[in-house]
């Protein structure tokens, strides 16, 4: 699939269907997640893979609720490793770039995804320390996001989208702030 037509193709999915995931399809994903780009290449993240209806349970449970996150038939949880970072970047290493390459990475997963016929919903509001406890996670790996991957169930609409007029900001030029 183009590009062009993933980006706009993906919808955030709240509801899938009650079929697996293809190993080679997750698989490609786990692939492309590894080949996000990371600052330093220190890939400051780690993804955690649940599979199990229990593990995944225990996620939406962490998620404030949303059981949605356990429909999906896999899960995927990026976390921030912030110690990655700061041995080189110190403490804006492992302040924001260890987080960024955590959604980056969470990104390249959603677009795959997109792109292998599969639906994705990133999930943000959840309790950190019940999410980390649910996937097991060492004390100092900073869960960013929940992915719920798998057949989608509906087809939301596209929602509506800032206009790039009121968006972008052009620097350098009389239209800057305007």
């Amino acid at each position: 699939m183009d590009f062009f037509a993933v980006a706009e193709a993906r919808r955030s999915v709240r509801a899938f269907q009650p079929r697996e995931v293809e190993a080679e399809k997750l698989q490609k994903i786990l692939e492309t997640v590894n080949r996000a780009p990371s600052a330093g290449n220190l890939q400051a993240f780690e993804v955690y893979l649940a599979r199990k209806a229990e593990d995944r349970q225990a996620l939406a449970a962490a998620a404030l609720g949303q059981t949605f996150a356990a429909q999906a038939p896999v899960a995927l949880v990026f976390c921030a490793h912030p110690a990655r970072a700061s041995a080189r970047y110190g403490e804006r290493g492992s302040r924001l770039y260890a987080p960024q390459d955590a959604t980056i990475a969470c990104t390249y997963a959603m677009l795959a995804a997109q792109s292998l016929g599969l639906a994705t919903v990133w999930v943000g509001a959840f309790s950190d320390e019940k999410v980390r406890l649910a996937i097991r996670a060492p004390e100092g790996q900073i869960p960013v996001a929940i992915l719920p991957i798998g057949y989608p169930a509906e087809s939301p609409p596209a929602p509506p989208r800032r206009r790039l007029e009121d968006l972008v900001r052009e620097i350098g030029s009389d239209r800057a702030g305007t």
